[in-house]
């Protein structure tokens, strides 16, 4: 493992989010934090990418306390999307990707071969190489979260965290940035870790799950272990229905009406296969 919490305490000013929290990323794997709202999610994945000190325990990259390493080195072993992004305005896409180039350089330096490839690259597998010259202020949510992908991309770092990539996106942008991520990791070996709020988009792509829940963490495990019914009861006070998805036989949760008059019982089912 090389990034990790261990026993975290975090807060802002006085206020406590997470006490006593250990989260152990597993390397080359896709893993998602999930749980209900000021759980504490978010939090932890600041922490995590050394945004946010802890309080008490500590958060370690590699080895070593994440506090202790100084920042450009940081920033070459980790990137972070986080949920808010704001460009210069009227800036192209390839001038923000050369952005995260930056960890690389000094601030004279003259760009080399390697910062070139680096962000050729990384406009390349992310889809927009083709309009490198647009504008991002003039580009889809799903657009400009490839681009924003992209400028961690340039980093060369080999662990990515995210923070709710997919919120505000529709169900087609969804897909396209979740598969964009999976494919990093399966034909790179980048280690994903994401906050989400969608357990079945949790199930489809994760290899490994946090379960968080008052700023502790409930439960972990791969997704076939962790979402049963009474764990989606207790952690989201949903009744639910845990099925086989008919096509990837992920789990699939299915929410049942509180005004509904009666309920099937809680299990899985396992439906024949789509044709």
């Amino acid at each position: 493992m090389r990034l990790e919490t261990q026993g975290v305490d975090l807060a802002y000013a006085d206020i406590t989010i997470a006490r006593d929290l250990s989260l152990r990323i597993p390397d080359g794997q896709v893993s998602v934090l999930i749980g209900p709202n000021g759980c504490g999610k978010s939090t932890a994945m600041r922490a995590l990418a050394r945004l946010l000190p802890p309080r008490k325990g500590q958060v370690v990259l590699d080895g070593r306390s994440i506090q202790r390493i100084p920042t450009k080195e940081v920033a070459r072993k980790l990137a972070i999307l986080p949920q808010v992004l704001t460009a210069p305005e009227g800036i192209t896409i390839e001038d923000l990707v050369w952005f995260g180039r930056h960890p690389h350089r000094t601030s004279l330096k003259v760009p080399t071969q390697s910062d070139r490839d680096a962000v050729e690259w990384a406009l390349s597998i992310t889809g927009v190489a083709d309009m490198r010259t647009a504008h991002v202020d003039q580009l889809s949510g799903g657009q400009r979260q490839r681009v924003w992908i992209a400028v961690c991309l340039a980093q060369e770092t080999d662990i990515l965290l995210l923070d709710e990539p997919t919120t505000y996106l529709d169900v087609a942008y969804q897909l396209e940035v979740l598969d964009l991520l999976a494919n990093l990791n399966q034909d790179h070996g980048t280690t994903v870790a994401m906050v989400l709020h969608d357990f079945n988009m949790a199930a489809e792509y994760a290899d490994h799950v946090f379960v968080m829940k008052h700023g502790e963490l409930v439960t972990q495990g791969a997704p076939r272990e962790v979402f049963t019914p009474g764990l989606i009861l207790d952690v989201f006070g949903v009744d639910s229905y845990v099925m086989d998805h008919p096509v990837s036989g992920k789990p699939m949760c299915i929410p049942i009406r509180a005004d509904r008059p009666s309920r099937p019982a809680p299990g899985r089912a396992v439906l024949p296969n789509a044709r």
